[in-house]
């Protein structure tokens, strides 16, 4: 393999190559699961040297692992344990970061490497917004790593991340790499000159087609996620729907750049806080919201008083960081955390010790939850985060103060500060549940992390688990994006206790439940791709060069082994 490594030098530079477990190891093991070996981790800075790099590793026959921020929660940008044919190499585009405003920024152009949070500061001096905003993705997450996970995001009006104008690499069923190009803007034929033309911005307003035939968003999103009455979910991964070329390929093409729709910022934004000990106050809240409202909210975001616990006390530290020196820097901090845990890993000391010493260091800082909030942590069960702009505040105030207080519930508008940090709060229970694991060795086997749609019409959205179940685990966490539908459900499970059991449990209790999933965070390496996906990622790539594996299917070249999808 070192012909291979020496042509990844010559084209990236040797300070971008890194080999061996330790150099290699913050790109190939996931945010929260997942993780394997690799032959090498490579870092171009230019679209001209991710094409070169791919053409080595496709000469070569190696597997390719495209990789961003690596910041998905199932463990879908990295390999996955041992059964590979082939050495992976991992192609970390991070460094390719730029965007473009195109039509006076009523669209952008994202390269592979661009995050959501810097999207959403670009565009908001100009006030304009992304698919996604901060509290609805992870810090650092890209923009092309939505739009091949289908990722959703808290904003109800924008549905799945989607479009049809999209660059990208295949590998074709004869072995040949292949570039397409489906931008909709005119950059020339030949390859290389395609992505030099690119990569110098060397386009004009004029070399970019409008066309109304393709979509840069899921225009229609705004509409299906209304009928309170749709006996299926509003979105999910599966979802054929919303699956094209790009768009929910899970890495099974190599992108390059991708063409979306940009959104008017809402002004006048106030959070209503909505608590109950009645999960049918909630239910009803939805339904009627949804389908009577003349304006749609920004965001619903549902949290359960364990998970506002969870983060309170477990996401302390990424709350501070964020409100106090904003998100530019919770990047690096993660990547710093990643490289002491690999120092600590190597001496013997495990590879948790950082995690124990942030979590002694915030318990010593005052309380950072406004008073009003953890009042009612303290009295109800159930909370909704209700974000509305415009029009639609006087009208959500007139409707919450004729249904509310209830037997059960009340609710507050908030101040500027509590809305902040409500949303903050929220957003920072996903990494509090891998936190408590993490300081909890000797309590926590694991997580079994569940990414849930139920259909529209439900009402009884409230999970009741049996008792035989309930008694796996130690701590339980919900929360999600109520109006959508969409629900995260973790679970840390008692030491000794069978994660695969556990799991296949819970599932067969959503399956009666009508819901589907995973919801918007992919079926990476956790879940099995359904029939429909399965075919899908096998049209994209007939050989199995780009992230085999993914959704449980084969590993191995052209999907050897692999038996016929079941029927969904």
């Amino acid at each position: 393999m070192q012909p291979v490594l020496n042509q990844f030098r010559e084209i990236v530079g040797s300070r971008h190559v890194m080999v061996g477990d330790r150099q290699t190891r913050r790109f190939r093991k996931g945010y929260r699961f997942g993780g394997g070996k690799v032959l090498a981790v490579v870092r171009p800075r230019t679209l001209l040297e991710q094409w070169r790099v791919l053409q080595a590793c496709v000469n070569a026959d190696l597997a390719i692992i495209c990789q961003a921020a690596n910041t998905g929660l199932t463990g879908g940008s990295t390999p996955s344990g041992e059964g590979y044919d082939r050495p992976v190499v991992i192609i970390n585009t991070m460094r390719i970061g730029r965007i473009d405003l195109l039509d006076d920024g009523r669209q952008v152009l994202c390269l592979p490497g661009a995050t959501l949070d810097k999207l959403e500061k670009r565009l908001r001096q100009i006030g304009r917004e992304p698919h996604s905003v901060i509290g609805s993705s992870c810090i650092g997450a890209s923009v092309t790593g939505g739009i091949c996970n289908n990722s959703g995001g808290s904003l109800i009006r924008r549905g799945p991340a989607y479009t049809q104008l999209a660059l990208f690499a295949q590998v074709d069923a004869a072995g040949r790499l292949q570039l397409v190009n489906h931008l909709g803007i005119e950059l020339g034929a030949e390859p290389e000159v395609v992505l030099a033309r690119l990569d110098g911005r060397q386009y004009a307003p004029g070399d970019v087609h409008q066309s109304r035939n393709e979509w840069a968003s899921d225009r229609g999103y705004h509409e299906h996620v209304r009928d309170v009455d749709a006996p299926t979910p509003a979105r999910f991964n599966a979802d054929p729907r919303r699956h094209y070329e790009a768009s929910g390929s899970a890495g099974k093409v190599a992108v390059f750049a991708v063409r979306l729709d940009t959104f008017t910022a809402d002004d006048n934004v106030t959070v209503f806080y909505i608590a109950t000990n009645d999960p049918d106050d909630l239910a009803k809240v939805r339904r009627e919201i949804l389908s009577g409202f003349t304006n749609m909210p920004i965001a619903g975001e549902y949290m359960h008083r364990g998970a506002y616990e969870l983060s309170q006390l477990y996401g302390k530290d990424l709350f501070l960081l964020v409100k106090h020196l904003g998100t530019d820097h919770v990047p690096a901090a993660y990547a710093a955390k990643s490289w002491l845990d690999g120092v600590s890993e190597a001496i013997g000391l495990g590879n948790h010790v950082t995690d124990r010493l942030l979590q002694w260091l915030v318990g010593l800082l005052p309380e950072h939850l406004p008073s009003r909030l953890n009042d009612y942590r303290d009295r109800y069960e159930h909370h909704l985060m209700l974000k509305m702009g415009g029009a639609g505040v006087d009208e959500a105030r007139d409707y919450l103060r004729r249904i509310f207080p209830s037997a059960a519930g009340a609710f507050i508008e908030c101040t500027e500060d509590e809305g902040k940090s409500a949303y903050l709060n929220r957003f920072a229970v996903g990494g509090s549940v891998v936190r408590y694991r993490d300081v909890h060795p000797d309590a926590v086997e694991d997580i079994v992390a569940l990414d849930i749609a139920l259909p529209r019409n439900a009402t009884d959205w409230f999970e009741t688990l049996p008792p035989e179940l309930e008694a796996q685990f130690v701590r339980k966490m919900y929360c999600g994006h109520f109006f959508c539908h969409v629900m995260h459900q973790e679970y840390l499970v008692r030491r000794g206790g069978d994660l695969a059991a556990i799991e296949h449990a819970m599932l067969a209790l959503l399956d009666r439940r009508g819901a589907e999933y995973p919801a918007e965070h992919n079926v990476g390496h956790l879940y099995k791709a359904k029939a429909a996906l399965h075919e899908f990622y096998r049209t994209l790539d007939p050989t199995n060069s780009f992230n085999p594996g993914i959704g449980q299917t084969s590993k191995l070249k052209h999907w050897k082994n692999q038996p016929p999808p079941e029927h969904d």
